[in-house]
């Protein structure tokens, strides 16, 4: 069982960057998605982008050109480069173990297995 923690969480003013983290306590397998959820108060979590161990990404809409997904295979990390926030990604952010369906990533819940306990990005 893979454990994942999240950090580079805070608080910033709109327009600023943030740079999220998700460290797997042990490599991951071949085909497996590693997506970034988020949940605002009152919503339901959506995904917002993730990488398989091939390197390709997949973004939601309301986040590309804005977040950049990548990953160090060597560190068992993943990141999430947030630039130009704005008060709508107000959320918490969940670093997520999955598979790919259809041949690539995935960014519905029900494609990921193993949660982080998720880390507090908020923008004012």
């Amino acid at each position: 069982h893979v454990q994942l923690v999240e950090s580079g969480g805070g608080s910033v003013q709109a327009g600023g960057s943030l740079r999220l983290s998700c460290v797997a306590s042990r490599s991951l397998y071949s085909g497996a998605c590693v997506g970034w959820l988020r949940q605002a108060p009152g919503k339901e979590r959506e995904g917002v982008a993730a990488i398989d161990s091939d390197g390709i990404a997949s973004y939601a809409d309301p986040v590309k050109g804005r977040f950049t997904i990548s990953e160090d295979s060597a560190e068992h990390a993943v990141y999430l480069q947030m630039n130009a926030l704005q008060p709508e990604d107000t959320a918490m952010y969940y670093c997520a173990l999955g598979y790919r369906f259809g041949g690539y990533c995935q960014l519905q819940e029900d494609y990921y297995t193993s949660w982080g306990q998720g880390t507090q990005v908020t923008v004012s």
